[in-house]
């Protein structure tokens, strides 16, 4: 049997597309041990799916001046040496990683060892960890057309992002059953993330009395964000987190609102949903979400409203120009060359361990 070894965390969105390759791996026959912190968030969701998790020391790499610079280094070296002696003796035939501070020194040590890997970079613009491993990885996968020229050229793929199958598989009369709406009338889905966000989910609130109108909205706001003053307003649901059931939210979901990182926006791609994109500001973020909404806006997937243009009248009369031109919309998406993803990743795999 074939042995892969997945790595990726310090983020969701670096262990998502992870969990979204395992029903393909485990069909190809592959054994699949995954490599992280010892506690980070990466531990806690591979936790439900039984797989070996090996933890290892981490430290996070930075831009700017912190006082863990100095000591997160000698965290970084530990890290590779654990990895290494685990690789060592295991001896996987392929790594793949999705990036984040942890996937480092799995990366280095497997490549040190001779252990092809394949790493993925999500966002337009490559972070700093994966500005490390790309010297040393045999392919590069990514989202965005843009990135392929920042990328060495014979290792570059576009695969776009690996998408968890079951999202695909909603039952849009369930999503209406749970939310208490009507079948005749079209539905929102507005996502601010697992921390929500405020001004978007501001401005949702304040274009209400105009939206429900001729919409119906679903609001995934954000822990500790529902607005109790709101909860009895009619064709109106608030939650603050979705897990099983997001597949019957999309289902149901007529037009998206979200903000723009690149998980997320895959996601919308790979389910053909007319969204508009409100990216976090440069000033709260790299400045990635700005970059992968201007790259969906120019591809035609997507409207874009910058946070610092939001008002309660932009953002009604964008949605009603989204709705009356939703399916051109869905013919970009459809005609994407980012919609396969996990065959890709896939094909990149077996062709690396044959």
């Amino acid at each position: 049997m074939k042995k892969i070894v997945l790595t990726g965390g310090g983020t969701a969105g670096h262990v998502t597309p992870n969990i979204a390759l395992l029903p393909s791996l485990e069909n190809a026959g592959f054994e699949v041990t995954y490599m992280g912190s010892y506690d980070g968030i990466e531990k806690r969701l591979i936790d439900d799916f039984n797989l070996p998790y090996v933890g290892i020391s981490t430290g996070k790499f930075r831009r700017y001046l912190d006082l863990k610079n100095f000591t997160d280094p000698f965290r970084v070296i530990k890290g590779f040496s654990e990895a290494k002696k685990f690789l060592k003796d295991y001896r996987p035939d392929v790594i793949f990683s999705k990036g984040g501070f942890v996937s480092v020194p799995v990366v280095r040590a497997g490549a040190s060892l001779g252990i092809p890997c394949i790493i993925h970079e999500s966002d337009m613009t490559p972070g700093l960890a994966n500005k490390i491993c790309i010297p040393v990885a045999r392919k590069v996968c990514c989202n965005f057309p843009e990135t392929l020229k920042l990328l060495p050229a014979e290792k570059a793929v576009l695969t776009g992002s690996p998408i968890r199958s079951e999202l695909a598989q909603g039952n849009r009369l369930s999503g209406l059953n749970m939310c208490g709406f009507s079948a005749n009338k079209p539905v929102i889905m507005v996502i601010g993330g697992s921390q929500g966000a405020a001004n978007v989910n501001k401005a949702v609130r304040d274009a209400l009395p105009q939206l429900l109108t001729d919409f119906q909205i679903v609001h995934l706001c954000g822990k500790d964000k529902v607005d109790n003053l709101l909860l009895n307003t009619a064709g109106y649901r608030q939650f603050e987190y979705i897990k099983a059931e997001l597949k019957d939210l999309f289902a149901m979901a007529d037009l998206v609102i979200s903000r723009a990182g690149a998980n997320a926006i895959c996601e919308l791609l790979a389910l053909k949903k007319p969204n508009i994109l409100i990216p976090l500001p440069a000033a709260s973020s790299r400045g990635d979400q700005l970059l992968n909404a201007k790259s969906f806006e120019s591809q035609g997937f997507s409207i874009v409203i910058n946070e610092d243009d939001l008002t309660t009248e932009l953002l009604v009369d964008k949605v009603h120009e989204l709705y009356f031109s939703r399916q051109t919309f869905r013919d970009a998406m459809n005609d994407s060359g980012q919609m396969d993803s996990i065959k890709t990743i896939m094909t990149l795999i077996q062709e690396l361990t044959a």
